[in-house]
């Protein structure tokens, strides 16, 4: 007689749980210690496969909701960016792990990586992939509603859900700038700001790419306006 207890999924691990989240294969991932040059390979395989699936699922949310955009449902895709944001607020947590590997440790294992480099995180590649097409279907959106951006932030209230949806875009573009950033820092920390990374690129470089804005018109309203209100004598003139 059959137990709740027992299986009933495709596989060969003994719980469902092991089975729908297929443990085996995850687990089996990272280097098993008789093959680490360092014990902290586990340490660093853990911090960048964990960033890895959470920015999968960022950029998958990310997709969805330029979908939904252009369907007309700008709470639908509000909903998803949020959690998008959230997904990189992980990521960020997952990088702050790095400060318990110290400089001298890192090196020990940093032949095991050969080339690699976080230039080549496929996360990060789709992030800059799924960015500006959600930009794009925001002004797609902004243009079926006869919407310009001033009007957008000078009178949000007549339009909550585009305003709630822009202020959502600048989440998802401040997150992954402070997670830049953060990264950055934390290279510094290990193995210093003035190197050479490990496919032969200056440390200096990762610095250049901090502010990169993928809506870069959703900063730059915020800069008219305060311009306006710094030399209107009555900026409430225009509310």
């Amino acid at each position: 007689m059959s137990s709740l207890h027992d299986p009933i999924l495709p596989g060969t691990a003994a719980t469902d749980y092991e089975r729908y989240l297929r443990t085996d294969e995850l687990l089996a991932l990272q280097k098993p210690p008789d093959a680490m040059a360092h014990r902290d390979e586990l340490l660093f395989q853990t911090i960048h496969q964990a960033s890895e699936l959470w920015l999968k699922l960022a950029c998958f949310e990310v997709e969805t909701a330029a979908d939904r955009i252009d369907r007309d449902d700008p709470w639908g895709a509000v909903r998803l960016l949020r959690r998008a944001s959230g997904a990189l607020d992980l990521v960020s947590a997952n990088t702050l792990m790095l400060e318990h590997m110290t400089p001298w440790d890192y090196h020990q294992m940093r032949p095991s990586l050969g080339h690699g480099s976080g230039f080549d995180s496929p996360g990060f590649r789709r992030a800059h992939e799924v960015s500006p097409a959600l930009g794009a279907a925001f002004h797609r959106l902004l243009s079926r509603r006869r919407v310009t951006l001033d009007a957008l932030y000078r009178h949000g209230h007549e339009h909550e859900d585009i305003f709630d949806l822009a202020e959502r875009l600048m989440d998802w573009d401040q997150r992954l700038m402070l997670w830049r950033a953060l990264h950055l820092k934390l290279v510094e920390r290990i193995i210093g700001g003035h190197v050479i990374g490990t496919q032969g690129t200056p440390v200096e470089v990762l610095g250049k790419r901090l502010d990169v804005r993928y809506f870069e018109e959703l900063w730059n309203v915020r800069n008219a306006l305060t311009r306006e209100a710094h030399t209107s004598p009555d900026p409430g003139r225009h509310a």
